[in-house]
């Protein structure tokens, strides 16, 4: 990046903003533009300030983490890292397309890989963003995978599904399996979304490995891949199946 990374932070514990302040000021070209006590002015201070991420508490009085979030202007809205001492919050934050999700007391090592984590994604953005600009978004063609002691070169064209797995993502490819620290988020951004789709919030398949699909239930599906294994489709991912499959117009 050619200017620091520019930070907000919204904790209702003035202790709490005060440790994270610090230890972001530790942080190579790392900004606090503010720091707000409570989710209502941290709602209304964001949409003036031009932030890069906000790490924001899930759990404050009156309005909380995800409710200051849905009143943020969603195409404005700058990147989200919770950060809270409660680890129940963990899935419907990754559902809310956070970048990271961080546990207190953050260790100053989890916070550098947190701020790491946030520059790969913009880095990712505006790599994309010219090409987005042609009608082309752009994608890698490779991921690397650590691999025990060395580093897996793996193509994307070769990864059949990826599945949540704690803190990593678990790719299958051919049979076996890779583990990547990742968020499904953050690995859903970087695969192109006409060979991939996002069936269940732990649960990412490649379109064209998918043999069928049958109903089950309210607003779900069974998946079939091709080499027999079955996935539940998530309810709130049913149009975006639908859509990749062309099925946009069937009840």
């Amino acid at each position: 990046m050619n200017r620091p990374l520019r930070a907000v932070i919204v904790d209702d514990e003035p202790l709490a903003r005060a440790r994270l302040s610090r230890l972001l000021g530790r942080e190579r070209e790392v900004e606090v533009l503010a720091e707000f006590g409570d989710g209502e002015s941290a709602a209304e201070g964001l949409q003036a300030l031009a932030a890069d991420v906000v790490f924001v508490d899930v759990r404050m009085p009156q309005l909380d983490g995800f409710g200051m979030l849905e009143r943020l202007d969603a195409a404005r809205r700058p990147l989200v890292v919770f950060v809270t001492a409660y680890s129940d919050h963990a899935v419907q934050a990754f559902d809310a397309r956070a970048v990271d999700y961080l546990v207190k007391p953050v260790a100053p090592e989890r916070l550098h890989e947190s701020v790491q984590r946030v520059r790969r994604q913009m880095s990712a953005h505006a790599d994309a963003a010219p090409a987005a600009q042609d009608g082309h978004a752009s994608y890698p063609e490779r991921l690397a995978v650590p691999d025990g002691l060395r580093v897996r070169i793996v193509a994307v064209r070769d990864i059949e599904c990826v599945l949540a797995q704690g803190n990593y993502v678990e790719l299958k490819i051919g049979g076996r399996s890779l583990l990547l620290r990742e968020t499904m988020v953050g690995i859903h951004a970087r695969l192109d979304p006409r060979s991939f789709v996002r069936i269940h919030r732990s649960r990412i398949v490649r379109i064209d490995m998918i043999e069928q699909i049958e109903p089950y239930g309210a607003g779900q599906y069974v998946v079939r891949m091709r080499d027999g294994t079955r996935f539940t489709s998530g309810r709130s991912y049913r149009g975006e199946l639908r859509r990749a499959l062309g099925m946009a117009a069937v009840s």
